[in-house]
């Protein structure tokens, strides 16, 4: 495994660790809603770095509008505007997120 991948894993298991409930519940609604059509029903880490690069930016949004446009940027990164696509996907992604980051707030408070 190179060097670059395992640092990736390292920081993508870090990601989980500290967030555990708020990281798997946004790679689940990524995973269920699959805007990039890649759930073949077994792969259910399949948007597990796309997660591991939303999380982080989530203390940026105020608004669940916010949070959608985090999540689009984020597919436009991992796979170009043009197979991301429209921002209409998103919208379910972003409220789903958005209810997920709200209460692992609550749960530190």
């Amino acid at each position: 495994m190179s060097a670059e991948r395992e640092r990736i894993q390292a920081e993508r298991s870090a990601l989980k660790q500290e967030y555990g409930v708020l990281f798997n519940a946004v790679a689940a609604a990524l995973f269920e809603v699959d805007p990039m059509g890649i759930n073949f029903g077994t792969n259910t880490d399949e948007y597990e770095p796309e997660a591991g690069t939303i999380i982080p930016r989530l203390g940026q949004a105020n608004t669940v509008q916010d949070v959608e446009t985090i999540v689009r940027e984020e597919f436009c990164r991992w796979f170009g505007p043009q197979d991301a696509g429209p921002s209409e996907p998103y919208r379910n992604i972003a409220n789903r997120i958005w209810e997920a980051w709200n209460a692992s707030k609550r749960r530190e408070a």
